[in-house]
């Protein structure tokens, strides 16, 4: 358990240090003022929480001051910490129980979408689960590429089709394959989508079609891979996906890279999305089901 904590103190040192460290120097043995207001209002939205959950988190922290007499900033320290956590929630099971159970994972050029699912892969293998990739990013050969280098590295078998082919039919065989290979779970790559061009967000839908006929009932989940240093501007393409197919969940990815992290905060306040899992660090291992508790923990750190 000791190992876990450290594992998200690590992984969010580099946020601990900036916008939620000097909010965890600003409440110190000071009492609190308008001035203790002002600034802990711009340290919030610094941190990338957006200004409706910053708005909400003050409202609540002033009414707590009211109502238990509060007077040190410390004293507000410890609220600050109760009123974010308030804000998480803890993700839900995964559901295994369709076999194989098919992933749809999704998400902008860049975010680390392909990576994200390498890691997912090996962490699955580790819990038992036989694995099938897909590797339906015919968009770009880098990314197929890349992909197959992952599931020679973890021995993953991968189906993967031509560059620039149907991205569909990629999908469609995957699927195929982990049912006649009786596997449990089905992790289909699909092409960085930028949310602004129409063409490319249509043909996300229409793998989402396809797998859906390779199997009723697929995809049983849908993932956005968001990355944690665009901040704000993630929540604009999130919103754009989970319009166009039906988002169940996400992964925050480059949150270790991430000098802000109120990014969580803002998935669920503005989309309403648990966040299944989060990047702390390269290593496959370093993607970690999220922990609201070791998340907090990890980003207003004790000096």
């Amino acid at each position: 358990m000791n190992n876990f904590f450290s594992k998200w103190k690590e992984g969010l040192s580099r946020t601990s240090k900036a916008a939620f460290g000097q909010i965890a120097t600003l409440l110190g043995a000071t009492e609190i003022s308008d001035e203790t207001w002002d600034d802990l209002e711009a340290l919030l939205i610094q941190a990338d929480l957006g200004v409706e959950t910053t708005a909400s988190i003050l409202d609540a922290l002033e009414a707590r001051v009211d109502s238990e007499g509060l007077i040190k900033a410390s004293d507000l320290k410890i609220a600050l910490r109760d009123e974010l956590r308030k804000r998480l929630d803890t993700p839900p099971d995964i559901d295994f129980s369709a076999r194989p159970t098919v992933i749809m994972i999704v998400g902008v050029n860049g975010s680390g979408k392909t990576t994200s699912i390498a890691k997912l892969g090996q962490r699955f293998t580790q819990q038992g689960k036989k694995v099938v990739l897909g590797a339906a990013d015919t968009y770009r050969a880098a990314a197929v590429d890349q992909l197959q280098i992952w599931s020679e590295r973890l021995n993953l078998p991968i189906i993967a089709g031509q560059a620039g082919g149907d991205a569909g039919a990629v999908a469609f065989d995957t699927v195929q394959a982990a049912q006649a290979r009786n596997a449990d779970l089905a992790l289909i790559d699909t092409a960085g989508r930028l949310h602004t061009r129409y063409n490319l967000m249509e043909e996300l839908k229409k793998v989402h079609r396809v797998l859906g006929k390779a199997m009723p009932g697929a995809p049983h989940a849908v993932w956005l891979v968001m990355d944690a240093t665009t901040g704000q501007n993630a929540l604009q393409q999130a919103r754009a996906f989970k319009e166009a197919v039906k988002i169940t969940g996400v992964i925050l990815a480059k949150l270790d890279s991430s000098a802000r992290g109120g990014m969580a905060f803002a998935i669920q306040k503005e989309l309403g999305l648990p966040i299944l899992y989060a990047g702390l660090g390269e290593r496959p291992e370093d993607l970690q089901p999220f922990d609201p508790n070791g998340f907090i923990d990890g980003i207003i750190q004790e000096s």
